[in-house]
C-alpha cells in the first residue's frame, strides 16, 4: 500500500512539473501596429499592397524611411523575433550621436520584453523590389510586406554600338539609377549627338512601365563617313558620404564603317588566297609530272638493259650451239646437248 502511494506521488509530481514548464495554450500573441513617421501605415498585410517606403538616400534611416512595428499586449517575458527578406531590421532610428545608416541593421532581430509586455523595432529597404518581414511571438507568426521607392537620380549610363554602317539607323539607350542602383523612372536625361559638323540635343524621359523602367531609347542615322559622338548628361543628386558617387555625364563614339572598302579588302584577301592556292596546286602538279618523267626514264633504261641482256644471251646460245653441233659431228659418241 505504501509503495502504491509513493508511485502515485511520483506520478503526480511529474505531471505537476510538466504543467509548470509547458507553454500555455492561451499565451497572448498581443497586437501588432504598423506606422510610418507616426501615422498608420497603408497596406502591408498582403504582398500586392506593400507598405511604400522611401529608400534612405541621405544615408540616414529616419522615421520617414522606416516602418515601425510595435507589438503590444503580449505576456510578460515574451521574446519577439523578426526575419526580413529583401529588407533590413533595426532596433532604433537614427538620432544625434547614434547614427543609423543605410549599412546598419540585419535580416534577423530578437527582442525580449523582460518584465514588459511590448516590443518595438523598425524595417527599412534600399530596394524597389517587394520585401517581407515575418514577426513571431507566443507561437504566432504574421508576415508584413514593404517596398522601396527609388530615390533621386544619382547615375546614368549610355549604351551605343561601337561601329555601324553608313546610312543605317542605330539605337542609343540611356538608363537612370538612384544611389542604390534602383532604376529611376520619370528622370530627364539629355543626349547630344554630334556628327559631320552638326550637333543635335534631345531631352529624354525614362520610362515608368515595368518592362522598360528607368530606360529610354533614341534612334540616330549614321552619316556617310567619320564618326558619331554621343554625350548623355543629367542633373543628378548631390554626393552623400558613404554612398555611391553620382555620375552625371557619360559618352560613347560610333565609328562609321565603310562597307564598300571592307568588301574590297576582303575581295583582295580572297584573290591573294586564291593565288596562293593556285601556286600550290601548280607546284604539286609539277612534282607529280617530275615523278612521272623519272619513272618513264627508269622504265626505258630497264627495257634497254633487258634487251641488251637478251641479245647477249641469244648470241651466246647461238655460238655455243654452233660449236656443239661441230663437236657432235666430230665425236658422235660424245655428244653434248644444245642450249635453248
Amino acid at each position: 500500500m505504501k509503495s502504491f502511494k509513493k508511485v502515485s506521488l511520483i506520478i503526480a509530481a511529474a505531471l505537476t512539473s510538466t504543467m509548470l514548464v509547458a507553454p500555455s495554450a492561451n499565451a497572448n500573441a498581443g497586437t501588432v501596429t504598423l506606422t510610418v513617421a507616426g501615422s498608420a501605415a497603408t497596406g502591408g498585410t498582403v504582398v500586392t499592397t506593400p507598405v511604400s517606403l522611401p529608400v534612405p538616400a541621405d544615408n540616414s534611416v529616419d522615421a520617414a524611411d522606416a516602418l515601425k512595428i510595435a507589438v503590444t499586449g503580449v505576456d510578460t517575458g515574451t521574446v519577439v523575433t523578426a526575419v526580413a527578406v529583401n529588407a533590413t531590421l533595426v532596433p532604433a532610428l537614427s538620432a544625434t550621436g547614434a547614427a543609423v545608416t543605410a549599412s546598419s541593421g540585419s535580416s534577423t532581430l530578437s527582442i525580449a520584453t523582460g518584465t514588459g509586455t511590448s516590443a518595438d523595432f523598425y524595417v527599412y529597404t534600399k530596394s524597389t523590389a517587394v520585401g517581407s518581414v515575418s514577426i513571431t511571438r507566443a507561437g504566432t507568426t504574421t508576415v508584413y510586406y514593404v517596398q522601396g521607392t527609388a530615390g533621386a537620380l544619382n547615375s546614368i549610363t549610355l549604351t551605343a554600338p561601337a561601329s555601324a554602317a553608313a546610312g543605317t539607323s542605330q539605337v542609343l539607350k540611356v538608363s537612370g539609377y538612384d544611389v542604390f542602383g534602383n532604376l529611376k523612372g520619370g528622370a530627364t536625361i539629355n543626349t547630344l549627338v554630334s556628327s559631320s559638323g552638326t550637333a543635335l540635343s534631345t531631352a529624354l524621359t525614362t520610362d515608368t512601365t515595368t518592362a522598360t523602367l528607368g530606360t529610354k531609347e533614341q534612334t540616330v542615322t549614321v552619316p556617310a563617313t567619320g564618326s558619331i559622338t554621343v554625350v548623355a548628361y543629367a542633373t543628378v543628386a548631390t554626393a552623400v558620404t558613404g554612398l555611391a558617387a553620382p555620375v552625371g555625364s557619360v559618352s560613347a563614339t560610333i565609328v562609321v564603317r565603310d562597307i564598300a572598302a571592307e568588301l574590297a579588302a576582303k575581295n583582295a584577301e580572297l584573290a591573294t588566297a586564291n593565288a596562293a592556292l593556285k601556286a600550290a596546286q601548280d607546284a604539286l602538279a609539277a612534282e607529280k609530272a617530275g615523278r612521272a618523267s623519272d619513272s618513264a626514264t627508269a622504265t626505258a633504261a630497264a627495257a634497254t638493259a633487258k634487251a641488251a641482256a637478251d641479245l647477249a644471251k641469244a648470241t651466246y646460245v647461238a655460238e655455243y650451239n654452233a660449236l656443239a653441233t661441230k663437236w657432235n659431228k666430230k665425236f658422235p659418241k660424245l655428244k653434248v646437248k644444245l642450249k635453248k
